[in-house]
């Protein structure tokens, strides 16, 4: 199954006889029947079993593999793509391969090159090295069908590539899948039998995963199980399914049952990180390998099911929730205390607003503070109620501060704004664009005013997901000395304010917080305003600004997503889709002018780091 730049493949440990074709022929052909996938792997030497050990070197078991792979070819009802394990006698020799395979054409033949010889593997004693054949063979002919052989890249029309290698391949300092990888391959297929001891399943995940960081693709990994020979070691059946160092699934061990895994690749995430990863690129070209290209067809499905629920929230912690709280407030305090350093700031400023963004601002400048021995009542809080401030707002922000005991100012600027308004020319009552800003940047010039009167800092508090979507006033709260948050999405300030409330701050304290992170969200400039009411759930826009950082997904895409993950309907996915990148690129101005702020995760909007845009595009 392929559909929009996903495909679906499949990996698979069969029940087996040791040294028996058929049978294991026959169980592949009637686990096939089921499989909804467009590539399916079986094991290494799946179709005599990878322990025949001497039974390799007797005729019977080779012809009993021949009659088998005709069988199989006769009788294949999989229209996928199929790879498999046996052993091929080529001049005499016997070589360990990978078997591709499209109903009854056999695609393409893929030797092993590393055959491990050491502790309790024997392979030299059976097989031959595909290193040297190779270099003078590239095509085989097995059972009548004339076929490429060799170092492979399998292509379809519509650019889903793979390349194969096989089990000790993958361990090797260089592999044949890294070799493939940067030759196209955008996923490597490895037919395994690696066996279990103590401690094997997390070395070889870790690899696994790497396989798939370093060749930025795919890597589907599947091998033998507990229906191997027990007579000297023991198999588990692990497979593994990844894609650019991300673990999709894997299987448990020893399942006395044949077990598939199914996994989703995206395709195109493979490919915007191929074009923004310099070291792959810098790869490409340097090495001259001889690498065939075969070509095979797929179709595009029409009825594409995910394996698993999207993540709906992917910037927030599900597995090691307070370990990568604990990273996250690590990477902005010490954000933080290394600026304070540095400009030996006397004082800090912030706004607090009784919101999520100042609340989190405030909580790490106490925690630095703190931390280097300083006085909170160094950091002034200053709350600023203007024309719509709500009671609950205010009433949470003079709250904290004083439970946090940092110096508080309560500065109303009713007063001051009204004033402007006259001073314009604005009648004080339409509660346009201009009524709006005026609030935003008579506070951000009474924070820079406090700043030169206190010798201090001020502490920027807007996130990442307000500044991607440019809800943010321009030379308002979008200016600052130093943007602590501007590396945190929304969803992710409400995760930690939630975190810093049950683990590191008093009750009094706590109470406060967590009504913080259930009101509203809200800017306060007119009245009844509610930010989600203008651009949409925060929910939906930081999945959006995940898909498109992280994956570079189009607005195509990014629809149809919204469709499968939130169960939109086509016009509101529509909606979405279009005000995000319209609000996009329309608001890089504010952007190129942010100040400093660290980055958080691994992606980023600052114009000096991960995002660099002209602020005058044009795409609508």
């Amino acid at each position: 199954m392929v559909y929009n730049g996903f495909i679906k493949v499949a990996a698979v440990t069969p029940k087996l006889k040791v040294g028996n074709p058929k049978y294991n022929v026959n169980e592949m052909l009637s686990l096939l029947e089921d499989i909804k996938s467009s590539i399916t792997v079986f094991p290494e030497l799946g179709v005599s079993a990878y322990t025949c050990n001497d039974l390799f070197f007797q005729e019977s078991l080779l012809n009993n593999v021949k009659e088998s792979m005709t069988h199989l070819l006769e009788n294949n009802p999989y229209s996928g793509i199929l790879i498999i394990g046996l052993p091929l006698e080529i001049e005499g020799v016997l070589y360990n391969t990978a078997f591709v395979i499209q109903k009854n054409k056999i695609l393409g033949v893929v030797p092993k090159y590393y055959l491990p010889n050491t502790g309790e593997f024997y392979e030299k004693r059976w097989f031959q090295s595909g290193f040297d054949i190779t270099t003078k063979v590239r095509t085989i002919t097995y059972l009548d069908q004339t076929v490429p052989f060799g170092n492979i890249v399998f292509k379809n029309k519509d650019d889903v590539t793979f390349g194969v290698e096989i089990c000790e391949d993958m361990w090797a300092p260089i592999s044949p899948g890294n070799i493939l990888a940067i030759n196209g391959a955008r996923m490597i297929i490895n037919l395994s039998a690696s066996n279990e001891v103590l401690g094997k399943r997390e070395i070889r995940r870790r690899a696994i995963l790497e396989h798939s960081r370093r060749n930025a693709g795919a890597y589907i990994y599947c091998s033998a199980g507990v229906n191997e020979s027990t007579s000297e070691t023991v198999f588990s059946g692990h497979n593994v399914i990844c894609q650019n160092s991300e673990l999709i699934v894997e299987t448990e061990n020893f399942n006395q049952e044949s077990e598939i895994i199914y996994g989703d690749i995206d395709l195109s995430k493979i490919d915007f990180s191929r074009r923004t990863n310099a070291s792959y690129r810098d790869t490409l070209h340097k090495f001259d390998y001889d690498i065939q290209e075969v070509s095979f067809d797929l179709k595009e499905s029409t009825d594409f099911v995910f394996e698993k629920k999207f993540d709906s929230t992917p910037f927030v912690p599900k597995v090691n929730v307070l370990q990568d709280f604990e990273k996250i407030a690590a990477l902005q305090e010490n954000a933080l205390l290394k600026r304070i350093k540095h400009v030996r700031a006397k004082s800090l400023i912030i706004g607090i607003s009784g919101g999520l963004d100042s609340t989190l601002a405030l909580l790490i400048a106490v925690r630095v503070y703190d931390n280097l021995g300083l006085s909170r009542k160094e950091i002034i809080g200053v709350t600023m109620p203007g024309l719509h401030t709500s009671k609950r707002t205010k009433k949470n922000a003079l709250d904290m501060m004083h439970n946090l005991g940092v110096t508080v100012l309560d500065i109303d600027i009713n007063k001051h704004v009204k004033e402007h308004f006259k001073l314009i020319g604005h009648d004080g009552v339409t509660q346009d664009i201009t009524y709006e800003n005026t609030q935003a940047r008579a506070r951000t010039m009474i924070l820079m005013n406090l700043a030169n009167k206190h010798n201090g800092l001020v502490l920027g508090t807007g996130d990442l997901s307000e500044l991607v979507l440019g809800w943010c006033t321009y030379n308002g709260d979008q200016m600052s000395m130093y943007g602590i948050n501007s590396g945190i999405p929304k969803t992710l300030v409400s995760f930690m304010i939630y975190n810093y409330a049950l683990h590191k701050f008093s009750d009094d304290v706590k109470s406060t917080l967590l009504d913080i992170v259930d009101t509203p969200i809200t800017p306060e400039l007119t009245s009844s305003q509610k930010t989600e009411d203008t651009i949409g759930k925060y929910e939906i826009n930081d999945f959006i600004i995940h898909r498109v950082l992280r994956y570079g997904d189009d607005q195509a895409r990014i629809k149809w997503l919204l469709e499968e993950v939130f169960e939109l309907d086509e016009e509101t996915s529509t909606s979405y889709s279009t005000n995000f990148f319209r609000r996009f690129y329309s608001q890089q101005f504010k952007r190129t002018a942010l100040p400093d702020g660290p980055k958080i995760l691994d992606i980023s909007i600052s114009p000096r780091g991960d995002l660099r845009l002209p602020s005058d595009i044009d795409i609508f």
